[in-house]
């Protein structure tokens, strides 16, 4: 079996970015993992967001990947470094993808980002905005409510979208063009999202992005997979697998078998 990509998540959300990366690399096997059981990561101290992205890696080392994508935002903020420095193995993060999705669209340099509380209250964004881009105004709002959402497998209806309106309202600014999805659980409401936001605002996913700086460092490596071997995939997940199952098989539009991962008490 070739080397897979390894992605992570606190959940489904990643799925966003594994299903970019099929469709730009479908040579590349991948395995993800969603740790569901302790899903949501946003609310969750930075320290303890740490110590779980290090249990996933851990786990997914075993399978030894040519990469890992941390395809979580908040995990992103808190612990891309810290793994960066304790693998020998590239890993890519989403945060930075993103942000230069969004300069590269916005025209009124007004950008607001949404994401979990984690995320927004790192300001990881905001600081990533700045460094390339100075002049351009940033609004940020978390939108808690989203990624309960998503992971339980609620289909869009009434309460789904007054929800979303409720949350948006305070970033619903004049001069706001570009919007970046700063989790990436939030593609799964981007009908609903743009909905609220209205046709002047552009929504910024940041999978399609990630998915190209995957490519560009396979490349740069040598390591990209020859088409000769067909991919196999692998997903796994710490909670209910048949939920899990269920909601990625509708986002990746192909049938998947889940695994699941139970942790030690110890570390939940």
């Amino acid at each position: 079996m070739q080397q897979a990509i390894a992605i992570l998540d606190s959940g489904v959300g990643g799925l966003t970015v594994a299903r970019e990366v099929m469709r730009q690399l479908p040579q590349e096997s991948i395995i993800y993992f969603g740790d569901s059981e302790r899903s949501p990561f946003g609310p969750r101290p930075a320290e303890e967001v740490m110590r779980f992205t290090k249990e996933i890696v851990h786990y997914l080392l075993q399978f030894k990947p040519k990469m890992i994508v941390i395809a979580c935002n908040t995990a992103t903020a808190v612990a891309l470094d810290e793994i960066r420095r304790s693998v020998d193995i590239p890993v890519v993060g989403v945060i930075h993808p993103g942000v230069r999705a969004a300069i590269k669209n916005t025209k009124t340099k007004r950008v607001g980002i949404i994401g979990t509380e984690g995320t927004v209250k790192s300001q990881a964004y905001d600081k990533a905005l700045k460094e390339i881009a100075p002049h351009i105004q940033v609004t940020s709002q978390a939108c808690p409510k989203f990624v309960p959402i998503v992971e339980s497998g609620i289909e869009e209806n009434e309460e789904v979208i007054e929800i979303v309106r409720e949350s948006l309202r305070p970033i619903q600014i004049d001069g706001l063009d570009s919007l970046i999805l700063g989790c990436t659980h939030y593609p799964f409401l981007t009908e609903t999202i743009a909905k609220v936001m209205g046709p002047n605002v552009e929504l910024i996913n940041s999978a399609e992005e990630t998915a190209r700086e995957v490519s560009a460092i396979l490349y740069h490596r040598g390591e990209l997979a020859k088409a000769t071997t067909p991919p196999q995939h692998k997903f796994v997940c710490s909670g209910e697998p048949q939920l899990f199952q269920q909601i990625a098989e509708r986002w990746l539009a192909r049938k998947i078998e889940v695994e699941r991962m139970i942790w030690e008490k110890t570390t939940s």
